[in-house]
């Protein structure tokens, strides 16, 4: 019995200490492999795609606030509820952690958590107004403003040391 338990915990200890190995970015990696296979995530049902998102959030949103989403221009609409309704698909769908539909955003082009909730209530606010969704065109829309900005930022930016090629 004593040598059952003394076995027991210097398993425990070794598993323990091998989880202990893996850098942040392996463990990420290795939760969000997870995470991109699973339906629901603390409780929340997970959209597999756009289709399936917007087909969600038609049961999530009255008919009251579809019809007052759906009236508004759609770059104000989509303004208007991005840090309300936008922040809760982010942190409900996962946007940061990784699910199954941030990873099909990802595919697609879509890398930010903000244009990932943008991409969605744009596809969303189309549908409601009998429109294409055009993803492909979001998600180039998209891609050439974070090009932007990085561009922007290199620019700006102030070169700390430069350094030169060592030749063999």
């Amino acid at each position: 019995m004593k040598y059952c338990l003394s076995l027991a915990f210097s398993w425990i200890l070794v598993n323990l200490n091998a989880q202990l190995d893996i850098s942040y970015e392996e463990s990420f990696q290795q939760t969000y492999a997870h995470r991109i296979k699973q339906t629901h995530i603390n409780g929340k049902y997970i959209p597999k795609d756009v289709e399936d998102a917007v087909a969600r959030l038609n049961k999530i949103v009255d008919p009251h606030g579809q019809a007052r989403f759906k009236a508004q221009p759609e770059e104000k609409a989509v303004r208007t509820i991005h840090f309300s309704f936008g922040r809760w698909m982010i942190f409900n769908w996962g946007f940061y952690e990784g699910s199954r539909l941030s990873h099909f955003l990802r595919s697609k082009g879509i890398t930010y958590p903000d244009d990932m909730a943008s991409t969605l209530m744009h596809c969303y606010h189309r549908r409601l107004n009998d429109k294409p969704l055009q993803l492909d065109s979001l998600a180039n829309h998209f891609a050439s403003l974070r090009q932007k900005e990085v561009e922007t930022r290199l620019q700006k930016g102030e070169v700390l040391e430069k350094l030169t090629p060592v030749k063999n």
